[in-house]
């Protein structure tokens, strides 16, 4: 079976995510309230906010209520095996090959209501990951923590699906 053009894209987001989380996880309860301006919420805040994210975009595109999780309270191992468990999902919906002219129907109690392509809808879900990923970049910085290389670049390398040849240096 041959995969999605998208399989990587996702299969980075959710990698770089866990790899974040992975980089949060020593850090003191006051490290991660840390709220840097200009930025979501707090370390904590904002990696709930984007797992949250995450099962709400696979909601809104499977209809299947159990991606609707409740973030408010999870701790980072929890969040990780969270988005762990969409990347499944992800797979599983792009093995579908949705079509990404479908119009997809939003509705909130509010009365707010947005129809979006499926391809919308999926480059929000990279888009929502890709923002709120650096923003707890920012946050790490600055508490002089060096954040995890997360880009698509180092995914490839360790996914054996991008491969780089230094040039040979030449004496003269």
């Amino acid at each position: 079976m041959s995969k999605s053009l998208l399989d990587d894209a996702f299969a980075h987001h959710v990698w770089a995510t866990v790899r974040l989380i992975d980089a949060c996880i020593p850090l003191s309860p006051g490290q991660l309230a840390t709220n840097v301006p200009g930025t979501y919420g707090s370390i904590i805040e904002t990696l709930r906010h984007l797992v949250d994210g995450d099962g709400f975009y696979l909601y809104g595109l499977t209809g299947d209520r159990a991606h609707g999780i409740n973030t408010d309270h999870m701790d980072l191992r929890e969040l990780q095996s969270a988005i762990t468990t969409n990347s499944a999902a992800w797979s599983r919906l792009l093995a579908q090959n949705p079509d990404p002219d479908a119009i997809t129907l939003e509705l909130d109690d509010d009365g707010f209501e947005r129809r979006a392509t499926t391809g919308i809808r999926f480059a929000q879900a990279l888009h929502h990951g890709t923002d709120h990923r650096s923003q707890v970049c920012t946050a790490l910085t600055s508490l002089g923590v060096e954040p995890p290389s997360i880009d698509v670049w180092d995914f490839g390398k360790e996914a054996g699906r991008n491969i780089e040849i230094e040039p040979v240096q030449r004496h003269t």
